[in-house]
Formats: C-alpha cells, structure tokens, sequence
C-alpha cells in the first residue's frame, strides 16, 4: 500500500522551516560575535588614596558598555545560549526578570536581532531605566511586588515568550574559563601593575553569575586573590552565605538596585565566595557619590556597595600591615538614578541621610581606618 502523497509533503515542509530557522540563528549568532569583536574592554581605573600607601584600588569601568553596566556580557552571554540550545527562534519574543541594568541590555540585543522583548520588572524601579528599556523598543510589565517577578515571567514563556532567566542561568550561560570574560579581563589588565594578583577582588551579587565567574576562574588559574561580595546588609545572599542556606530569605529591605535579592538566587555559589560584607544604603550612596568625585562621572549605588567593601578590606590590610591591590567593578551608570539615590528629596522622603556616612568615607579615604 503507497504511502498518502501529503507525508513527504509534510516532511518537506518540517525540513524547510528547520533549514530556514537554521539560517536565521546563524545570522543572529554572527550579528552576536560581531557585536562582540566591536566592543573594546572596558577600562581599569587606579586610585590611590592618601590613606592607604602601598595599597593600589583598581575600578573596572563596566558603565562604558554600550548599554551602560556591567550586564552587557550577561545579555550577550544569555543571547548566545538561548541561541546555541535552540530556545530562541525568529520573530519570537524574548522576556526576562530584571530591576533594570539587564533588562536596558537585553533591550538592546533584542533590538540587534530584530525581536521583541519584554521585561518584568518591580514597579519601583528607578523611572529612567523604565524609560531606557522603552527607549530601546521593550516593553516593560511593572509587578506591585518585587517577589512575583519570576512568576510573571515564567507566565510569559507559557505563551511562547523565549525566557533568557538571568537568575537561573546566568551562572551557565558565562564560560567561567576565559573567553574574555569579565575575570580574565581583569587579571590580563593587572599583568603590567605593581601588584599584578590582586589580594581582593570584590563584587555585588545580583543573579549570582558575576561572582560565580570570578570565584571560579580565580581557581581554574590556581590564584591566590580571594573573592569578596558586597551586599546590602540583611540581604538574602548575605544570610545564605553564613548559613550556607539556599532557602534562606533577606530581613530588611534595600534601596540599592540590582544586588541585595530578597532570596538565594539559584546562580549563587556560596563555596567560591572568601567573604561578605554588609553595607548599609546610607554608606552606599555615600560612597556612590564619593565616586563622581574620584572619576568626575556617577555611577549607581551598587558601585558605592562595592567601595565600602574595598575601603573596608583596605583598613584591615594596613592594620596587619599588608600590602597589595584590590579591585573591584563601577556597575553602571548613575544618571539612571538621577531620581532616586542622587535627589535629596527623594532620600529623604525615606528616611536616608548619606550625608554622615560621606564624612565617614571620607574620613576613611584620608586615615585608612574605617570607623
């Protein structure tokens, strides 16, 4: 008995949309690398503070991505898997969970490839990166609290959206080994310095990808900087760290955007982290705009997080008399928060006065003792 005539009929069709899929993927993966070899790394800043002879601070520079911070590699990254695995197809939209940075990148990428993008955000998050996103062509879904942000997006995906899941993938969709990831770039800028392996490296932890990068690669190359995270204090990751819980859940609130998460975020990977500090809002914005003063620019609240820590491991170095480098990373740029962490009145409608903690820092930066 023959075959019907429409099998191979339907056969061919199936293997027309597959090769045309094929096609576009690869035209989307070479618009990805192409991206990639444009963009030139982002620059490693020194400072030396009068208070800490013999200790050098270095601030890799991750605001003069094109899309303003740190989260560029992630959304390239979180492109290129969703790409490389098949998730990601023509014409398809794309959605992730974001307070902002991340979402302003994937923005960007889904605009390079022609894709809508959808991102679900808390409502309070800081006006301009709304309007970044929007700027950009996305679409932002505000969710009243922050909590219900995965679900939202996982509500997305159910209707066909691609979910590039920063939060569950991030970890992942970086090859911790090299490929000029953000820890190799800085231990390649470092070769030349004084001190070319840094005592510290510090960094906030959002998805938890940046510092898994970093704690692993440091490892892989058999180095002997250790890994500090900067966190809001009472946050979830800095309660997970100590107790080694991934189910444990933040006790207080914080104002610093995209690092302090309400829980354990699955990317998080508690045995490459050395140590956590805990910094206070106030001390962090403080110290935000302490940079504008250092570099003549702003960057966010969690660039003055990643300060406070540095100026901390700095005055505990000069009290066993050690000498050394520490870096760490300026996340991204502070004109997104003209409205919230750099507006007086806005501080104090909720109650925070940097101005206390800016004596502090300042005080630090002059006698290398932290008060």
């Amino acid at each position: 008995m023959s075959l019907p005539i429409t099998a191979p009929v339907a056969f061919d069709a199936v293997r027309a949309t597959c090769a045309a899929q094929r096609d576009w993927s690869r035209a989307a993966l070479a618009k990805l690398q192409q991206e990639a070899a444009r963009s030139a790394d982002t620059h490693l800043l020194r400072v030396d503070l009068p208070g800490f002879p013999g200790i050098a601070f270095y601030f890799k520079d991750e605001a003069a991505h094109p899309t303003g911070s740190l989260k560029h590699r992630l959304a390239r990254s979180l492109f290129l898997y969703a790409l490389c695995n098949g998730r990601l197809h023509e014409g398809q939209t794309v959605v992730d969970a974001s307070s902002g940075s991340t979402a302003i990148s994937e923005a960007w990428f889904a605009r390079l490839l022609g894709l809508p993008f959808v991102a679900v955000m808390p409502a309070c998050t800081a006006p301009r990166k709304i309007a970044d996103v929007e700027a950009l062509g996305g679409t932002c879904d505000l969710v009243d609290d922050p909590a219900d942000v995965h679900a939202r997006a996982a509500w997305h995906a159910a209707r066909g959206a691609c979910h590039l899941d920063q939060f569950g993938l991030a970890e992942r969709a970086t090859d911790w080994r090299g490929n000029n990831n953000i820890a190799e770039s800085i231990i390649e800028q470092m070769a030349r310095e004084p001190d070319p392996e840094p005592t510290w490296i510090v960094c906030g932890a959002g998805t938890g990808g940046t510092s898994a990068t970093i704690g692993r690669y440091l490892r892989y190359r058999g180095l002997r900087t250790r890994l500090c995270v900067a966190e809001p204090a009472g946050s979830g990751f800095v309660h997970g760290w100590h107790t080694r819980d991934p189910q444990a859940r933040a006790s207080r609130p914080t104002l610093i955007e995209g690092i302090g998460r309400p829980r354990v975020e699955s990317g998080f990977i508690f045995d490459v982290v050395d140590q956590v500090i805990e910094v206070d809002d106030a001390d962090s914005i403080a110290a935000a705009w302490r940079l504008e003063e250092l570099f003549g620019r702003r960057y966010g609240g969690s660039s003055g997080t990643n300060l406070v820590a540095c100026l901390q491991l700095a005055a505990s170095m000069r009290a066993r008399g050690e000498r050394g480098s520490i870096v760490s990373l300026l996340c991204d740029r502070g004109e997104r928060y003209e409205q919230t962490l750099f507006d007086r009145d806005w501080l104090r409608a909720r109650g925070v006065d940097p101005m206390p903690a800016r004596a502090r820092i300042a005080q630090c930066m002059a006698s290398g003792n932290w008060p």
